[in-house]
């Protein structure tokens, strides 16, 4: 691994019409405009566009039963589940994900993440900021990319759909507020409970809709002020300042008003069977929007991988990978909270994703990452009533694919029982680092308005992993 070489930085000036100063002065909730998120509208400059599909399995996926198989392991650590062969020669994975098996050419396993923390909340604040010592106000990857990679088309930059839920969630500042990027990099988010996703019958994305009272001929009232405003700016400064400003309120207009982003996110005009492919289940339905929003041109989509409730079973939370058997489901079983069910469905819906972006010429540009906060111990415990494995932040597996990722590989190797890493660990700042660099950013840019503190990453950018 080398360290990545240094760039230059674009920071936002400190003007008085600055941009973030106009909306702090109330300008942009003056427009009744229910999108402030969204209103970037710089262009990435000379390189081909990239985009990222980030899928958090929030609660910590076992690395033995999926990435890490360990079938020499004494019964208590291997578990009841058979490796199975992937199409690349001498890389297995668990008998739980056969579709995902038969796509390995295009994805690669990191066996040998690591980190230090054993607590939910910490160490998902940690991986959003992809940082292990991350501070209060730092920005999650998708607002990080947003700052650095905008967009042109007249959709949001960075979407969140599946909100955190449970009493294990990272506080909502860390990934719904865009940190000390402020909410200009914030994400857009869709579905704010566990039944608020395209799986629900009767689904409907409400980002859109204009604040209450406000019609469409009052937002045009409003953008008429807002010329009248450039009119009477005299100094050069300003007017360049508000130029920019008003440039972005358009984009704005164009969202609320204009047809591409509601068609992004109106999943129901894919195909019955292309919605069966994925999965009609949460995190299917979730994926299929994340590809529509991809191709329509947003940067970053992150979701949570919520897998849904068996039938009859009663809502509990959203942590679906969180399988200690406290739910006083077994984590081999077939509940909401057991790899029996949750598995295959994350199975089925990732290998429909990344056949869908292949199929349409997505995948070379589109970086899809699957990962949790942490894995589960290597000796299998007993919960509230049911089995389970317990938090393991010192050694867990996570898949990153297209994007100019080398697939067919694992990179990193565990002990004999997945427990630590064996040789070429992997930081959650090496990790950043290199999703950064897939997406064409020096992760050495300076965030900060000084140029010189607070980098993108302080990672280094493992080069084995990529094409």
């Amino acid at each position: 691994m080398t360290r990545p070489s240094h760039s230059g930085t674009t920071d936002a000036t400190s003007s008085p019409w600055s941009r973030r100063a106009l909306v702090r002065a109330g300008v942009a909730g003056g427009l009744g405009v229910s999108l402030p998120t969204l209103l970037r509208a710089d262009t990435a400059t000379g390189q081909s566009p990239k985009s990222c599909i980030f899928i958090h399995q929030y609660g910590g996926l076992s690395q033995l039963d999926s990435w890490d198989p360990k079938p020499q392991a004494p019964q208590e650590v291997r578990g009841p589940y058979q490796p199975i062969a992937t199409a690349t020669p001498g890389i297995f994975v668990g008998e739980l994900m056969p579709q995902l098996a038969r796509l390995s050419q295009d994805y690669a396993i990191i066996r040998s993440m690591t980190h230090r923390v054993p607590v939910h909340d910490v160490a998902n604040r940690m991986l959003l900021a992809g940082q292990s010592l991350p501070t209060q106000d730092a920005p999650a990857f998708g607002s990080i990319v947003s700052k650095l990679r905008p967009v042109d088309a007249a959709v949001p930059p960075y979407v969140w759909l599946q909100k955190f839920g449970g009493g294990a969630m990272p506080p909502e500042a860390s990934y719904l507020t865009g940190g000390f990027l402020g909410m200009a990099h914030a994400p857009v988010l869709i579905g704010n409970t566990h039944d608020d996703h395209p799986a629900t019958p009767g689904f409907r994305v409400r980002a859109f809709d204009p604040v209450e009272g406000v019609t469409a001929s009052r937002l045009q009232l409003r953008q008429s002020l807002l010329n009248e405003m450039d009119r009477a700016l005299s100094m050069p400064q300003q007017r360049e300042q508000f130029v920019e400003f008003q440039a972005t309120q358009s984009r704005a207009f164009d969202l609320l008003q204009g047809p591409t982003a509601r068609k992004a996110f109106d999943i129901e005009q894919e195909r019955p069977e292309t919605r069966d492919r994925y999965g009609r289940h949460p995190l299917g339905q979730n994926l299929l929007m994340a590809r529509r929003l991809i191709e329509s041109g947003v940067r970053l989509v992150s979701v949570v991988a919520w897998m849904g409730l068996a039938p009859s079973e009663k809502f509990v939370s959203v942590e679906s990978w969180d399988m200690h058997g406290n739910a006083g489901i077994s984590i081999f079983e077939n509940g909401w909270n057991g790899l029996g069910w949750a598995l295959p469905k994350c199975d089925e819906a990732v290998a429909a994703l990344l056949s869908d972006l292949r199929e349409r010429g997505l995948l070379d540009s589109t970086l899809v990452v699957l990962i949790g906060e942490f894995g589960r111990t290597p000796r299998i415990s007993r919960g509230a009533g049911a089995i389970g494995r317990d938090h393991w932040p010192n050694c867990y597996s996570a898949m990153v694919a297209g994007g100019g990722v080398r697939g067919g590989q694992v990179y990193g190797t565990s002990d004999s029982q997945a427990a630590y890493v064996s040789n070429r660990p992997v930081t959650l700042e090496d990790f950043t680092a290199t999703m950064l660099h897939t997406l064409g950013i020096d992760p050495t840019t300076r965030l900060s308005p000084d140029g010189f503190s607070r980098p993108a990453s302080s990672g280094e950018i493992v080069h084995d992993l990529l094409r």
